[in-house]
């Protein structure tokens, strides 16, 4: 049985970035021994030229995101072809003429924050961690894992029938981890009711290095622009069920005119749309973050609603947290699986997490309201923040990270 200090279930970008945060770095330990445990192969690079060709799932990466790639030697090895930069974002309200718009320059930043596909960032990461002598891929799914035993490692069976044993095993297997149900941790969830179309399209009129959301009562509407097509947009549509299944329903033709429609023609007419897929919309977290010698990270912790990106930017700070406090913890002769590393890990992430997913929720529920006092407020409020420098400056840079 091959004996590992830190076994990490789930090599997609959460995963993978705390593979790479604990053996990079002047903090590093090059000493411990990590296992990357996912049954799926890598990714690899690619330099799409076609509408079809792009991933539907990209990210948008704030600025303490691409710092903590950039540390870890990742975002280097993202071509500046494929991290595209937004300088402006505009929203605004379907039920009204309220609107916001946020600019880089105003920030004095070069960028608000960087689209990137989400293959693309995966393969970047990767390569990081294929450098590392002293970490093993392992591609198997985990099959069950017991209590940590006299000497503190957990046993763990693999599919493949084959076992090791960890000091640590980490849960970054997504918003269905298998390691957060079999290690007992409960979650608070609900359902959004909402379903979240994605899509690549090309668009008559320039993006014009914009992010781009508009929204309705259903749900909102985002085009992101991606790649150094400035014609290109990645699309987030959440709807109700029912919108949702009609939409899927149409043919290419009928779906830009009614995704043309529903943006308001900003953009001019949708003339090129890739396949679509969809995924529900859920509400989930973790009531802990760990148990003996077992955490969860991104979305096996949490998940909220896309509306502002920060999903994956969230899984990221759990990685660097993480890292850090498993490094911490070792530096000082203690377990990567001991209470007092994950205690502190826990108590660093759970309170910005619980805090991003409030502001979420009442973003989409204020949205959502449809009473005409609500809409007139709502619509007022948006025209007086839009006017508000200093305060639109503080929110963009919680956003982004930089507070």
């Amino acid at each position: 049985m091959k004996s590992y200090d830190i076994a990490i279930v789930g090599a997609g970008l959460v995963g993978q970035a705390i593979a790479a945060a604990l053996v990079g770095g002047k903090t590093s330990l090059p000493s411990m021994q990590i296992a990357l445990i996912d049954p799926a192969e890598g990714v690899a690079p690619a330099m799409p030229e076609k509408v079809d060709e792009y991933d539907l799932r990209v990210s948008a990466l704030t600025a303490k995101t691409q710092a903590f790639l950039s540390r870890l030697g990742a975002w280097q090895q993202l071509p500046e072809t494929v991290r595209k930069g937004y300088t402006s974002m505009h929203v605004w309200d379907a039920e009204g003429t309220g609107s916001v718009t946020f600019n880089a320059a105003d920030l004095h930043v070069p960028a608000l924050g960087h689209i990137v596909e989400n293959n693309q960032t995966l393969w970047a990461l990767q390569q990081v961690t294929a450098q590392a002598d002293n970490i093993d891929m392992v591609r198997a799914a985990v099959q069950s894992f017991d209590n940590p035993d006299e000497q503190g490692y957990v046993p763990v069976t693999l599919s493949t029938g084959e076992q090791l044993q960890t000091r640590l095993l980490v849960g970054a297997d997504g918003a269905l981890s298998n390691v957060r149900q079999m290690s007992g941790i409960a979650t608070r969830e609900w359902d959004y009711e909402h379903r979240a179309i994605v899509a690549t399209v090309r668009t008559e009129h320039s993006v014009a290095d914009t992010a781009w959301q508009r929204f309705r009562p259903e749900g909102p509407l985002a085009f992101l622009p991606v790649h150094s097509d400035d014609h290109l947009a990645s699309i987030v549509w959440s709807t109700v069920p029912e919108e949702a299944d009609a939409l899927l329903a149409m043919d290419d033709e009928a779906f830009k005119q009614a995704l043309t429609s529903a943006f308001e023609g900003r953009l001019g007419q949708v003339t090129e749309v890739s396949s679509r897929q969809h995924f529900p919309l859920r509400q989930r977290h973790a009531k802990r973050y760990y148990e003996a010698g077992v955490v969860v990270a991104g979305d096996a912790a949490h998940t909220i609603h896309p509306l502002a990106g920060q999903g994956v930017n969230l899984g990221f700070k759990d990685a660097e947290v993480l890292a850090e406090e498993i490094l911490r913890g070792v530096s000082k002769g203690l377990s990567p699986g001991s209470d007092a590393v994950l205690g502190r890990y826990q108590r660093r992430r759970q309170a910005d997490n619980l805090a991003t997913m409030a502001a979420m929720e009442a973003f989409k529920r204020l949205f959502a309201a449809d009473q005409p006092l609500i809409r007139l407020l709502r619509n007022e409020g948006m025209r007086l923040f839009d006017k508000a420098l200093p305060v639109k400056q503080h929110v963009v840079m919680q956003a982004m990270g930089l507070n």
